[in-house]
């Protein structure tokens, strides 16, 4: 044996042989397995159409829970304001039971208009407040009816604070707000509704309650939340909101860091804190008897309910890929049977264990992954589809996509695993006697 067979250069040689090797193995399966594919068409299909309803079916689920999140966060910021926060009696984000509410509202502190004014006379520097109640009557208009409008008794500064955007006209003034003026700032459905036909409604008056009451802004076209109408709103001042519907016993305060004052929503909620429970005389560690939200509190409550709904849902559509890997299985060990003598031949001709499954699996992985692919396409459209039909929210997210392509190829290679070592396990001999 010379020097150059036995130095580094043969290692070398051999790896090189071997990538070689292993390479055309791999482009030989994959002739192979296309082949065999391309000769059943029909079979074929009908094999993957499993992998393709379930790949589909994530993708749209998957587009409806991200829609839902994103849909819940828009509509959070239009109806709650995207830096502000709410002190009230009882504050909560949903999952209260009544036995929990009820013991809230025993414990806690009513907060009343004297809570606004000390608030606003101790904080209002760096805190922009607003008291808010809200109310449900019908509005009129020369014999026009609309039902169940929200009727928001709140303050000047409101549309600040929840970032109000006003496309007609303006919001009501301080000044109007502390002479109780009846003057609302409406929503676009009480704009179409009672006002049709007329370009602005600006100046002209409607009733609530059987007074009158002057249009001075139309608010921006909100949509619904949550399958109730947020255009079937009219704000009006906290004083004739009291002189309507009666002083009540609690109210709501909405509150915002003013922007000159530097403040984040949660320093201005720490200071707001402080405020009232020195106005409470609670003691330090005395728990708050108070409640408070934030948008923060409403997106996790939401994102943990989201979260719920996908841990159930999700894994009960990935069943259907199971199914499909199942189906994929049995075509694979018919397949196995069809082609015994052809595998025969190739064993007898020299052929490996290893290039028989190889064979076998590629195409078990090439009909799932191609399964998957026409899946997510499908489920890519119907979502487009649905979003340019009903105007709903959904929306493709990567995750989804990857979860359905890594499934469908992990089924893929589960569901070839047996069929290619049944097949590597033949006896050519008996494998050339097979008719």
């Amino acid at each position: 044996m010379t020097a150059a067979e036995t130095g580094p250069g043969s290692g070398e040689t051999q790896r090189a042989y071997g990538q070689v090797r292993l390479s055309y193995q791999f482009s030989s399966a994959l002739g192979l397995a296309w082949d065999s594919i391309r000769a059943h068409k029909l079979r074929s299909f009908l094999t993957l159409l499993g992998v393709i309803i379930g790949v589909a079916s994530v993708i749209l689920v998957g587009s409806a829970i991200d829609g839902l999140g994103l849909y819940a966060e828009e509509s959070t910021a239009k109806a709650f304001g995207s830096e502000s926060y709410l002190v009230s009696q009882v504050a909560g984000a949903g999952g209260m039971t009544r036995k929990e509410y009820q013991t809230k509202l025993q414990f806690n502190r009513p907060i009343t208009l004297e809570h606004d004014r000390y608030l606003q006379q101790v904080n209002g520097e760096t805190t922009m407040y607003s008291p808010y109640r809200q109310n449900q009557a019908d509005t009129k208009r020369e014999g026009i009816i609309l039902e169940e409008t929200s009727i928001l008794g709140v303050s000047a500064d409101m549309a600040d604070i929840r970032d109000v955007v006003v496309v007609d006209g303006r919001f009501f003034t301080q000044p109007e707000e502390m002479s109780g003026l009846n003057v609302a700032v409406i929503g676009d459905d009480l704009k179409t509704t009672l006002f049709p036909g007329n370009d602005s409604p600006l100046g002209f008056t409607f009733k609530i309650q059987g007074i009158d009451f002057t249009v001075v802004g139309v608010v921006e076209h909100l949509g619904s939340s949550f399958g109730r109408s947020q255009d079937n709103a009219a704000y009006i001042p906290i004083t004739a909101f009291n002189r309507l519907f009666g002083p009540g016993q609690s109210i709501a305060i909405f509150a915002r860091p003013r922007k000159e004052s530097g403040l984040t929503m949660q320093q201005s909620l720490d200071l707001t804190r402080v405020a009232l429970r020195n106005r409470f005389h609670q003691k330090p560690g005395e728990i708050d008897r108070f409640d408070f939200i934030t948008p923060d509190a409403i997106r996790g409550f939401i994102d943990s309910l989201l979260a719920v709904v996908a841990a159930v849902v999700v894994p009960v559509t990935l069943i259907s890929l199971v199914v499909g890997g199942i189906v994929i299985m049995n075509i694979m060990l018919v397949s196995v049977t069809e082609r015994t003598r052809e595998i025969g031949i190739r064993k007898a001709l020299g052929a490996r264990r290893f290039d028989i499954m190889l064979q076998i699996l590629i195409e078990a992985v090439m009909m799932s992954f191609a399964g998957g692919a026409m899946g997510v396409l499908i489920g890519a459209i119907v979502t487009a589809g649905l979003t340019q039909a009903f105007g709903v929210t959904l929306r493709v997210t990567p995750f989804y996509v990857l979860l359905s392509v890594a499934v469908s190829a992990t089924v893929g290679i589960v569901s070839g695993w047996y069929p290619a070592l049944k097949a590597s396990k033949l006896d050519p001999i008996v494998a050339l006697r097979a008719e």
